[in-house]
């Protein structure tokens, strides 16, 4: 049952963020959809129309502490408490050679991708352990780049390995206050920033090609089955990708 539970959605505006959001709310989630530009959360929330459980947009920059304090008050005031975290939000850059990435965008992409994902686990986390009844659910959005990078990809797939240790860090630090968390890594969903798979990316190889994509319902619906199981299980690591899409052997 998720009646009466409360969800944020990090990234909700667009993409798989809002996929999800909307998947949850759907489900009977109260859903914090919550992202940098209030414009874009509040279009989400309005194309789903009325449902049982509670929609909220906040706008929120999550590589910023105090505006992630701000947001976990909001969210308190308005629900009461917190179950589940998706730590969803995340940037990325053009394939790119090291030495020709500009360390203001290393520092945004860190900033985003590995402290903003800290900073709302760390709220989030400090919220599940003083709660009563006490615990929840932290689930991360990881990559397959957190398993296998791409070509000129040193900063996203930097911070998706680090994800990963975050991952199994909480999963460990959250037994004794009944937290759990998981990590889904996600291959190819057709969203408009994995559109340019659709043209032609670049290679292990050399060569640029065309990638299989999936529809990013998918995504969503594997999210909504983690987040649905009790405190005494947890998904630890799930991988849910376009079936033909270059992984499995990639390079």
């Amino acid at each position: 049952m998720t009646e009466q539970k409360t969800a944020i959605v990090t990234g909700a505006g667009t993409g798989i963020g809002k996929s999800v959001a909307t998947a949850l709310l759907k489900g009977g989630w109260n859903t914090v959809f919550c992202g940098r530009r209030k414009p874009l959360l509040d279009a989400a929330i309005a194309e789903i129309g009325p449902t049982e459980a509670r929609a909220l947009a906040v706008a929120c920059d999550i590589s910023k502490a105090g505006e992630v304090d701000d947001l976990f008050e909001t969210v308190a005031e308005a629900f009461g408490r917190v179950d589940l975290l998706f730590n969803n939000a995340g940037m990325g850059y053009k394939s790119t050679p090291i030495d020709e990435i500009p360390v203001e965008v290393w520092n945004d992409i860190v900033g985003v991708n590995l402290t903003g994902s800290f900073l709302c686990a760390r709220a989030a986390f400090g919220a599940m352990r003083k709660q009563k009844p006490m615990g929840g659910r932290i689930i991360n959005n990881g990559s397959v780049s957190a398993y296998a990078p791409r070509p000129g990809s040193v900063p996203y797939t930097a911070t998706k390995h680090a994800i990963t240790g975050l991952t199994k860090t909480l999963a460990l630090d959250g037994r004794p206050y009944d937290i759990a968390c998981g990590q889904i890594d996600i291959g190819n969903a057709l969203t408009d920033m994995a559109q340019p798979m659709t043209v032609g990316v670049p290679q292990a190889n050399g060569s640029i090609s065309a990638e299989a994509v999936m529809d990013v319902q998918r995504v969503a619906d594997a999210v909504l089955h983690m987040a649905s199981l009790p405190l005494d299980a947890n998904v630890l690591f799930m991988t849910v990708m376009a079936t033909k899409m270059p992984f499995v052997g990639r390079g």
